[in-house]
This record gives C-alpha cells, structure tokens and sequence, in this order.
C-alpha cells in the first residue's frame, strides 16, 4: 500500500491554487477565440477581444486574470490503497494557504458569515471528497470560485410534474437575473436530480469538465445542446451588453432522486472558469 507523502500535497495544491488562477484552460480560451470570430455584436466583439488580451497577459506575466481570486474549492479522490498517515485536509489548508501567499493572490475568505473577518489567508477551503475503490492514486482538483458568479447560482426543488420544460425555465430565467453580473460568456452547469445539496454539487461538478465534450447521456447531450442555443439567444451578451455570446458552454451532471422530487441546482462560472489538476 502506498503511503502518501502529505506534503507533496500541500506543494501540489499551492502550485495548483496559482496556476488556475494565472493560466486559462487551452478549451476555453480557443471558445473564446471562436465565440470572437462569430459574435455579431460589435460590443461583444471588442469585449471578447480584451477578455482574451487580458487571458494572454496572465499568463505571459504571471499575474491573476482577474482580481477575485476565489474561494479554493477542493475536488479530492483518493483510492483505498493509498494509506494516508497524517491529515490530508490540513494538508490541503496549508497548500491554499500558501499559494495564496506566494502567488499574491486576494484573500477573499471570512472566518465568520456573519462577523465578516477575514481569515487572511484564504483557508479553509471547500473540500469534497470521492474514495476509489482499488486505486493506488490520489487526484486533487483546485477549482477557486469568484463570488460574483457564485452569488448568481441558484437551488430549486422544481415538481417533477414540471419535468424537462421547467428544468429550461429555470435555466433561462436564472441567466436573465444574472445579466452581467456574473461576467459572462459563462460557463452554466446544472445538477439535476439526487437532493439538494447532491444537485448544488453536480452543478458543480459539470463545471469542471472540458468546454467541447459531450454528455455520454443522450438525453443530456441534446438538453446542454439545446439550453445553450436558448441561453445565447437572450442577448444578455458578452459582459451583459448585448450579443449572441452569452455562454461558452452548457454543462449537466444528473443523479438519481427521490419519485416526489426534481432537484435542479444551476451553478454559473465567469469566463476566467479555473481548474487545474493533479494526480499522486
């Protein structure tokens, strides 16, 4: 059984916390560059053209691409035949903690909801964690969250006589609410099924996958294709001042629920969409 060296960890997920915030995914900077080539909007264009300017200054400068540098959300998958001796979560905390630090990037974390004192050094993180059966490996992804896209999410527990129409109601009305704020094109992923906080994690989730994939669920696959053509013909825009370039990509994880319930969680990513892995 391989024991895992805790603080390989902590230098991983510090390196982790920097590049996904300096480096764009090479997926979503060429949808950007492809979302730029076909905008019809003459505003959305040049917006378009300075997002993707500014995406090429951080990473030519090692500078964040954007001033949130976001809460550390934490994807974490260790195998049952790795032995951990020591805590991983802590581990995991002080690798934040000092990314954060050596990658000057903002501390964006309170102590308290309602005191509102920051901790200073972005811990703790928002860590989720899966146990793979038969695996000697760990995989950790750091996915930090701004809180302007987050604020924009939502969490409904829909009928499920409102079945796949009000799943689309829901998307579009929560992409119309958000207008700019969530500084779109986004990325929009939707949970759908399991509970409440099941679906607010699958929304989660499906924001991690690449930009161009597709759904091996066909009932998915034609639900993001279609969801995307309905978000991008709301002219929310690039930035929220008009255009067809309001999303990037629909992206939907679902889970099995309860026959009384339709849980649906629609999580929005801004453009900078950060996530960067490793595996141990």
């Amino acid at each position: 059984m391989k024991v895992l060296d805790l603080q390989k960890v902590t230098d991983e997920v510090a390196r982790l916390c920097i590049e996904a915030n300096y480096f764009i995914g090479k997926d979503v900077l060429e949808k950007l560059k492809e979302a730029e080539a076909k905008e019809t909007s003459k505003l959305g264009k040049v917006i378009l053209g300075q997002i993707i300017e500014n995406d090429n200054i951080a990473a030519n400068e090692s500078v964040p691409m954007c001033q949130d540098t976001g809460l550390a959300v934490i994807f974490l998958e260790i195998g049952t035949e790795v032995k951990i001796e020591g805590d991983i979560y802590e581990a995991i905390n002080a690798g934040v903690r000092k990314g954060y630090i050596d990658g000057y990037l903002r501390k964006s974390v309170v102590k308290h909801p309602l005191d509102r004192v920051n901790t200073k050094d972005n811990t703790p993180a928002v860590i989720h964690t899966k146990l793979v059966p038969g695996s000697d490996k760990v995989k950790i992804i750091v996915a930090p969250k701004g809180g302007g896209s987050e604020n924009m999410s939502t969490v409904k527990m829909l009928k499920p006589a409102d079945g796949v129409e009000g799943v689309k109601k829901l998307v579009i009305e929560t992409v119309k609410n958000a207008g700019g704020n969530p500084c779109p094109p986004i990325i929009v992923g939707v949970g759908i099924g399991g509970n409440l906080e099941k679906s607010a994690q699958l929304a989660k989730e499906a924001l991690l996958r690449n930009v161009n994939d597709e759904s091996s669920d066909p009932i998915v696959a034609a639900l993001e294709k279609e969801l995307l053509e309905l978000v991008n013909n709301t002219n929310v825009g690039p930035q929220g001042l008009g255009g067809m370039t309001t999303a990037l990509a629909v992206k939907i994880e679902t889970y099995p629920c309860h026959f009384a319930t339709l849980p649906v969680a629609i999580n929005l990513n801004c453009h900078a969409a950060r996530h960067k892995e490793v595996t141990l």
